[in-house]
């Protein structure tokens, strides 16, 4: 999508009811109250899901308790230059790999791994690709400040390697639920813009991609 000459990459998914969801989570219902073509005056949505559907960022409190919500928000931590990293061949993002490919002073970056293909499928895939703990710890060290990954989490599914907590007491914001099959490895900028829902842990959001420089002065 261009606008004003700018080549935007849409790396959200479309929310829709064969979306895959994380095991338990309620999936996506849109349920049509009225409609133009049937009548009615105007077309009138309702929206069911869960703030984990899809594209969406994960705020502090949906690990430490007490700690901020959606409502603290970092436009600017989020937003900025950031790096696409392509890792394939593996399940487990350590930081051996994170070391030969993350860019020295690297603020954000976005992990496109085989799990962008998985978006074709309904069902949920417990082989997502994911962040280990060493390399959460490398990404924590380097002053990483957003780390987004193309399934629906960021961690393992076995709970004793989730990286979740350790990101987000770092203060590291978790951008999950991305389609990165169209994008190819490299920096641009991000702009990610996630709905403001009070005392809630995550809230789905919109997010694209630019040229680097797009966003100059917005972000570091």
């Amino acid at each position: 999508m261009a606008k004003n000459g700018i080549p935007w990459i849409d790396i959200s998914v479309a929310l829709r009811p064969e979306l895959p969801v994380w095991p338990g989570d309620p999936p996506f219902c849109l349920s049509r109250l009225a409609e133009v073509a049937g009548g009615d005056e105007a077309t009138v949505s309702a929206l069911s899901l869960g703030v984990h559907c899809g594209t969406h960022l994960d705020a502090p409190s949906h690990f430490i308790a007490g700690a901020g919500d959606m409502e603290s928000f970092s436009c600017s931590a989020v937003n900025g230059p950031v790096q696409v990293v392509e890792i394939l061949g593996t399940s487990a993002i350590g930081a051996q790999i994170l070391s030969n490919t993350l860019l020295p002073g690297c603020r954000r970056v976005l992990f496109k791994t085989a799990n962008s293909s998985y978006w074709k499928e309904e069902r949920f895939r417990s082989d997502y690709a994911f962040v280990a703990l060493d390399g959460a710890a490398f990404l924590i060290a380097k002053g990483v400040a957003l780390v987004g990954i193309d399934y629906l989490s960021i961690g393992s599914m076995q709970p004793e390697q989730d990286v979740h907590p350790r990101l987000l007491a770092a203060g590291v914001w978790i951008l999950e639920g991305l389609d990165l099959r169209k994008v190819q490895p490299g920096n641009y900028d991000l702009i990610c813009l996630p709905l403001r829902i009070r005392d809630c842990e995550a809230a789905p959001a919109r997010a694209f991609l630019a040229p680097p420089g797009t966003l100059a002065g917005t972000g570091d």
